[in-house]
């Protein structure tokens, strides 16, 4: 034991940086007044306030997706006949939706008088997530998505003295949600055939073909992202048109509380949520 204490000691005692004979000379001589130490002093104190604000965006952020994964939760507990209650639902979904814009808000606070491209890795992760969880809300309430343009204007907001200052909310942003939320789509698919609902069935999948088409033109941009997250959505899509076509084939052949029983279990695995990468 006494050895091991004395190799440790002895392993910490090394381990502190040396520092030479004349660079001890030259840190007893440091003028503070110089100005090439006073600029780097100016770099130092930026660089700290630009990792300290980055670190308060990713917790932002982080904080956003995990509220925007519990609304997409709620939203797949609308798959229900009883209107009261999607109803229910739906305005709750909303209500922390908005709610969401607060955090936003904050965000674009941090950022006011710097560059939003310079921050965006910190918070584009909570944006996507943001996006999937309002294109599917929009999705179940109105059957439809709202172009960029419109939530856009969302992400403008006022301070105090009424002064406009707004967040950085890119195209590309927008576009990668979509194709987040195309996966929830399938799960829908696959929870309204468990409940009987084969006409929703069909029509999800014509939605998503309809998106689907949206990204042929997407797939071959040559960003990697956008490519990855296209072949998803089109094994998801294929997946849909399987369990479609075992509908129209085989339908009638069996109650349609058990159509889902006849589906093999690896035609409708449901993929990995895409969305989440910090």
């Amino acid at each position: 034991m006494s050895k091991f204490k004395g190799h440790y000691r002895h392993t910490k005692r090394n381990s502190k940086p040396s520092v030479g004979k004349q660079a001890k000379e030259v840190l007893e001589t440091l003028d503070e007044n110089n100005p090439v130490i006073k600029m780097f002093r100016v770099f130092s104190s930026e660089l700290d306030d630009r990792h300290d604000r980055h670190e308060r965006i990713v917790k932002l952020s982080r904080d956003i997706t995990i509220e925007s994964k519990r609304i997409i939760f709620l939203l797949h507990s609308s798959n229900t006949d009883i209107e009261e209650k999607k109803k229910s639902v739906l305005l709750e979904a909303d209500l922390r939706l908005q709610n969401l814009y607060e955090s936003f808000k904050f965000i674009a606070m941090e950022l006011i008088g710097h560059s939003g491209y310079l921050y965006h890795r910190a918070f584009t992760s909570g944006m996507q997530e943001f996006v999937e969880a309002l294109c599917f809300y929009h999705f179940i309430k109105e059957e439809r998505l709202h172009p960029w343009a419109e939530i856009n204007q969302k992400f403008f907001f006022e301070d105090a003295e009424k002064s406009i200052f707004n967040l950085l909310f890119t195209q590309y942003d927008f576009i990668l949600g979509i194709a987040d939320f195309t996966g929830e789509l399938m799960r829908k698919c696959i929870n309204t055939l468990g409940s009987g609902n084969v006409n929703d069935c069909f029509r999800i999948c014509n939605f998503m073909r309809a998106i689907h088409t949206g990204f042929l033109s997407l797939s071959h941009s040559g960003n990697r992202e956008i490519s990855r997250k296209a072949y998803v959505l089109k094994q998801s899509l294929a997946k849909m048109e399987l369990v479609c076509y075992n509908i129209q084939i085989r339908g009638s052949e069996i109650p349609k509380h058990m159509l889902l029983s006849v589906i093999d279990s690896h035609d409708v695995e449901k993929e990995d949520d895409e969305g989440f990468c910090m």
